[in-house]
């Protein structure tokens, strides 16, 4: 019997005879369907390796820029015309590709790794490596804590355990298939839950704000830059580009530079075009190249893998130097978006570039080395440390030509901007700014943390080449655990910082691991078990139990032990009194020459305005002046007579004043002494704030 609804909708007599564009509907549906679905898969990537070429081209235009002494609204204009070039050309190549040819290979079955019995020998060696990973993991964990552990043994076997792996990965690739494909394509759905969730990352950068010291510099540059339309190749903080620069100079990063030609081009202030438009931005970045590297190296369940990765950056801060900290409280930082988006990408070309060693794959490398060194100038020390590793893996495997292109693809440009600069502008001396050090064990405490977190990090370290997927994939995540060991040696690190010269940024050799993507691939690892479903099971009970370990032994990124306060609605990354203050001192009638003020306004004024030049922006870059002048003398003496730490007589506070010619005082109204004193050095009151923040202001009177 026929369906009632179906007949009440029926024609009487239908027409056996489609009419015109009637079957095509559904074909051009469907068709429609697809091209979205395969934009969506590849959405990732276009974003990611998009960024890349067009921040290494701003970088180079930048530099050339100081051929022809452009300004920097000029060179953003120049690079933005560029990008539209570039990216009208790039939809015209993909215009005339055949559907074939642009149809991604999302539905292309899984590689899957042949699975053989090992040899009785390599199963010997791979209970050894376990061993001895497991012992180097826990004891690195253990040590300098309440446990007393000599750094001896976790660096002697995490040394076996990664020449271990090392030897089980080479013989692997020696002996093994090459897999077809060499990794599988994200799917539209995998894809479409990278965007998701790195959509979200940045939607919480607008929430969180980290009060960093170093944004007096890097933020402040940016300021400077918008508000004058140049780049100072001298000091711009204790001097309107006319004092020595410091040590972090010559001016190769454009990261500061490109934040400020582009606040300035568009019209808003460089702190909020910083965190307002550019930090979320940067956010989506990062998290997409973590997951594009975890997908290519975890051999299965990427996605489990990557939510992981994500969940140990976000509970996994608290320390100035972990890596969750380096994520979005500080990713605006050139050194943040190095670790947290070049270093992933940079092991994600590398593989690309070993397994098949294309043109595309090469330009990427280069175009991400000039990204690097524009972000950092830390990438010139880290860069080599990382390709040398992957080289060395592949020389293991006869792959030297691959390995030598791309040592000279990656390191070429950073180094050689470095030396050009150097041999042309000068800089790069700093001496006291490089004294402090730290040992492999101090190191490792800092970076991978110590307790179960640092078990956690330890396992993930010497681990990782035999949870990555095989060939390429391993033996690069061997090369890392081989060289981060030989590094974690005792006597190691001194004796490369006695050679090189510096000693302050070692402590930051870790980076060359993609840390999180390994912390992934710990859920990855294959349970024996009868079922599929089994299987899954216990991958995801293994990320239940990483997750619960970083939310119960570690500091997450928006506890105030992480330093991060937690708003409510978007806001700079500044204590919202201080930058409140900030903008009223800027707004007063003030007299000429500097402001003196308690310490932290006057950290935070350079990032309001440079408009108001202070007495001292931050104390630790006095060491570049040398803290026994009396350049270094006057600003301290200064700076906790208005901190309200010290009680200078008159007689001290005066040639002082003179010398730096200081036409603004502003203290708190708690700090009595110095409301009471500014009448006597010959400051007039002229301006009071009212609670909270209670604070008033004396000019100079003459």
């Amino acid at each position: 019997m026929a369906n009632v609804d179906s007949i009440a909708v029926a024609p009487a007599e239908p027409d056996p005879t489609p009419r015109p564009g009637q079957a095509s509907r559904p074909a051009a549906a469907r068709a429609g369907l697809s091209r979205v679905r395969a934009l969506v898969a590849v959405a990732p990537a276009v974003l990611t390796d998009g960024a890349v070429i067009a921040f290494a081209l701003f970088t180079v235009l930048y530099h050339l820029a100081f051929l022809g002494d452009l300004r920097p609204s000029v060179t953003f204009r120049i690079w933005l015309l560029a990008c539209v070039v570039l990216a009208v050309v790039a939809v015209l190549r993909a215009r005339r590709r055949t559907p074939a040819d642009s149809t991604p290979a999302d539905s292309a079955p899984a590689a899957q790794e042949p699975v053989s019995a090992r040899p009785a020998a390599d199963r010997r060696l791979l209970i050894g490596v376990l061993v001895a990973a497991a012992v180097a993991a826990v004891s690195a964990g253990l040590a300098n804590t309440s446990v007393n552990v000599s750094w001896w043994i976790p660096a002697v076997s995490g040394l076996l355990a990664a020449v271990g792996g090392m030897l089980l990965v080479r013989q692997s690739w020696l002996s093994g298939p090459t897999p077809t494909p060499a990794a599988p394509a994200p799917t539209p759905a995998q894809s479409a839950y990278a965007l998701v969730v790195s959509v979200l990352v940045g939607i919480s950068s607008f929430f969180m704000a980290r009060n960093t010291p170093d944004d007096v510099y890097y933020v402040g540059k940016s300021v400077w830059i918008a508000e004058r339309d140049l780049i100072p190749l001298n000091d711009f903080l204790f001097s309107e580009n006319v004092l020595p620069s410091m040590g972090s100079q010559p001016p190769i990063p454009s990261i500061e530079v490109f934040d400020g030609a582009f606040a300035n081009v568009v019209g808003i202030h460089a702190s909020s075009a910083l965190w307002y438009v550019l930090l979320p931005i940067m956010a989506v970045l990062a998290a997409l190249a973590l997951w594009r590297l975890t997908h290519r190296w975890a051999p299965r369940r990427p996605v489990l893998a990557f939510s992981v990765a994500i969940a140990y950056l976000y509970l996994v801060a608290g320390g100035d130097a972990a890596l969750g900290t380096f994520h979005l409280p500080r990713l605006h930082e050139g050194k943040g978006m190095f670790v947290s988006a070049v270093i992933p990408l940079m092991w994600l070309y590398l593989t690309e570039w070993f397994d098949n060693r294309s043109r595309r794959s090469l330009l990427l490398i280069v175009a991400l080395s000039i990204t690097a060194i524009g972000l950092t100038n830390t990438a010139a020390i880290i860069l080599p440390m990382l390709v040398g590793a992957a080289g060395f893996a592949m020389l293991l495997v006869g792959r030297w030509k691959a390995a030598v292109v791309a040592a000279v693809a990656a390191l070429a440009y950073p180094i050689g901007s470095l030396v050009v600069s150097r041999l042309v502008l000068g800089g790069m001396s700093a001496t006291g700014a490089d004294d402090a050090f730290f040992d492999a064990a101090y190191t490792y405490r800092r970076t991978l943390l110590f307790g179960v977190v640092g078990v956690i990090s330890g396992l993930a370290l010497w681990c990782g080449a035999l949870l990555a997927r095989r060939r390429t994939p391993a033996l690069l995540a061997a090369g890392a655990a081989l060289a981060l060991s030989v590094l974690f040696v005792p006597g190691v690190l001194e004796l490369l910082s006695a050679l090189s010269g510096i000693s302050v940024v070692l402590w930051r050799v870790p980076w060359l691991l993609a840390l999180p993507t390994l912390i992934g691939l710990l859920c990855t690892v294959r349970v024996p078990a009868p079922t599929r479903a089994l299987r899954r099971a216990a991958s995801g009970g293994i990320a239940v139990l990483l997750v619960a370990s970083f939310a119960l032994f570690a500091t997450p990124m928006w506890s105030p032990k992480s330093w991060v306060d937690v708003h409510d609605r978007p806001t700079w990354k500044l204590p919202q009194q201080r930058q409140a203050i900030a903008f009223w001192i800027k707004d007063l009638d003030r007299p000429q020459g500097l402001l003196l003020a308690p310490k932290t306004i006057m950290r935070t004024t350079p990032i309001v305005t440079s408009e108001v030049r202070v007495v001292l922006p931050r104390d630790f870059y006095l060491v570049e002046y040398d803290l026994s002048s009396q350049f270094a003398k006057d600003r301290l003496l200064l700076a906790g007579f208005a901190d309200g730490a010290a009680s200078p007589t008159p007689a001290e506070l005066t040639p002082a004043l003179d010398r730096l010619d200081v036409g603004t005082i502003c203290v708190y109204n708690g700090n009595r002494y110095a409301r009471d004193t500014a009448p006597q050095l010959g400051y007039q009151e002229f301006a009071k704030r009212k609670a909270p923040g209670a604070m008033t202001c004396f000019r100079r009177v003459g």
